[in-house]
């Protein structure tokens, strides 16, 4: 508060104890109380949380965020329904535009990412052949085949990255080897992703 004062001292139009005091006065209005606050929430949440949703996919942050800065207004505004209305979309638009950049970092990403073989010069090239085959076992069996055969993971280890029983990740990895070579054979019967 200091700071403030030390500013406006500074200035020949802030230069009146009165504004002074009068910035003081506003500063210290009390914040909003629960009753207040739920009665926003009654009338106007649904409204607000269909606002953001014109902008973001994550409405109930917007408002959440919103609904929090509210509290900590001081003074508490004079139409806070007006206010909440104008701070729920500009948090929607904020998200939004965090949404956007995840999602092109991550396309991005997935762009620039290695392939998952390394073509022989001598061999036939069978490469897409594997990756779409590996890419049709489910996710679980895909990751225990990327461990033990990529990552070189012994069972017990991949057993505690995947939390499932040894038994149970042995079993998955026999299993996915299997669906790979009958993929590969007759790439027509190849099992779809789950």
């Amino acid at each position: 508060m200091s700071k403030i004062f030390d500013f406006l001292g500074n200035h020949a139009l802030a230069g009146d104890l009165g504004y002074k005091q009068g910035i003081l006065r506003r500063s210290r209005s009390p914040p909003m109380d629960t009753p207040t606050l739920q009665a926003l929430i009654d009338s106007h949440g649904a409204a607000l949380q269909l606002l953001a949703r014109q902008w973001c996919d994550a409405p109930e942050d917007a408002v959440q965020e919103a609904l929090i800065e509210l509290l900590q207004q001081q003074p508490v505004p004079r139409t806070p329904a007006a206010w909440l209305y104008t701070v729920v979309r500009r948090r929607a638009m904020n998200l939004a535009r965090a949404e956007s950049r995840r999602r092109k970092h991550q396309r991005d990403a997935g762009l620039a990412r290695s392939a998952w073989f390394v073509p022989d010069s001598t061999a036939e090239d069978t490469t897409a052949e594997c990756q779409t085959a590996l890419a049709g076992l489910p996710r679980q069996e895909r990751e225990i085949v990327i461990l033990r055969i990529w990552g070189e993971q012994t069972f017990a280890q991949i057993a505690d990255v995947v939390q499932l029983p040894l038994s149970t990740v042995h079993r998955r990895y026999h299993t996915a080897l299997a669906s790979l070579e009958s993929s590969l054979l007759c790439p027509q019967t190849s099992r779809p992703e789950s």
